[in-house]
């Protein structure tokens, strides 16, 4: 990190680093509102809700993500924040389009294992209670 006035920001997800870079400025939504923080803010931890999360790098760039809910400890000027999904888009805009195909996709595939996995229960329950009047 090169620039003294900024905080280095790891953003991960459960089997992956996401993001890693330095930000002068952060912004997210936990379950009591939205909130900035600033190279030299208290260190802190807060718990995210499903919102957009924005940095803004030492160029002025503006990095817009797509988050699912997750965890934030702000340490020094280290930053962690550790959530189930992200997306990251260019725009606001660009990034409904990528949170709705990309989240909606996994949903779906959720739903899916979801229902082949109670599908499988069911039929062992069933087979052991077969096995059970057998033995009876």
């Amino acid at each position: 990190m090169s620039n003294p006035a900024s905080m280095s920001v790891t953003l991960r997800l459960p089997a992956r680093l996401f993001y890693e870079g330095a930000a002068v400025k952060l912004a997210a939504r936990a379950g009591n509102g939205a909130f900035g923080i600033l190279p030299d803010h208290i260190d802190f931890a807060t718990a995210l809700v499903p919102s957009v999360l924005m940095l803004t790098a030492p160029d002025d760039e503006e990095l817009v993500f797509g988050i699912d809910e997750g965890i934030m400890v702000k340490r020094g000027r280290q930053v962690d924040i550790c959530v189930r999904r992200a997306a990251r888009g260019t725009t606001l805009a660009s990034l409904e389009t990528i949170v709705r195909d990309t989240f909606i996709d996994l949903d779906d595939k959720e739903r899916t294992a979801r229902s082949a996995l109670s599908r499988l229960e069911a039929d062992m329950v069933r087979r052991f209670m077969e096995l059970r009047e057998r033995r009876q």
